[in-house]
């Protein structure tokens, strides 16, 4: 099992106990390395510093008890805002009909970047209709396979309004 994947391993049931969802664990810096954790939490309610104090005194203990990280390292906890990374395959499911930003490993006719309202996903990958977010000349519809996915995020929609 390679870090990230222990490391969410060891902090994700505690931390849907007390109410948060972990929604990315990156590594990064090569001297001194800092473990970023993007927390949520799971009735919806906006994240508050409070919460990122909770979650990062919690993950501390953990870490320090299973100690994965030989390293020394800095703990960061915080919200993943507005324009929120996707990562998982419930992350996509549960955005669906939301404008996202999607950068690919391998071009789609021609593009790494593309930018489309999520209208489905599942196991096999996502789809987005690239004619709701901007005039295009290319298929309203792309389908990207997950594996092919680099990066994923939530863009803001200024147009909706409530």
């Amino acid at each position: 099992m390679d870090l990230l994947k222990r490391i969410e391993a060891i902090i994700e049931e505690p931390l849907n106990a007390r109410g948060y969802s972990v929604v990315q664990v990156q590594l990064i810096g090569a001297n001194r390395k800092v473990l970023q954790l993007m927390v949520e939490r799971l009735d919806d309610s906006p994240i508050t510093v409070d919460d990122c104090a909770t979650a990062s005194r919690l993950v501390s203990v953990l870490l320090d008890v299973q100690d994965p990280i030989k390293d020394p390292f800095t703990l960061e906890v915080s919200s993943p805002g507005l324009e929120r990374p996707l990562v998982k395959l419930k992350d996509y499911q549960r955005f669906c009909g939301q404008p996202v930003q999607v950068t690919t490993h391998q071009p789609i006719n021609g593009r790494k970047r593309l930018l489309g309202r999520l209208t489905s996903a599942d196991e096999n990958g996502i789809t987005l209709d690239l004619r709701s977010v901007s005039q295009t000349e290319e298929p309203p519809l792309v389908v990207i396979e997950l594996a092919n996915i680099r990066a994923a995020r939530l863009c803001i929609d200024f147009e909706k309004r409530s």
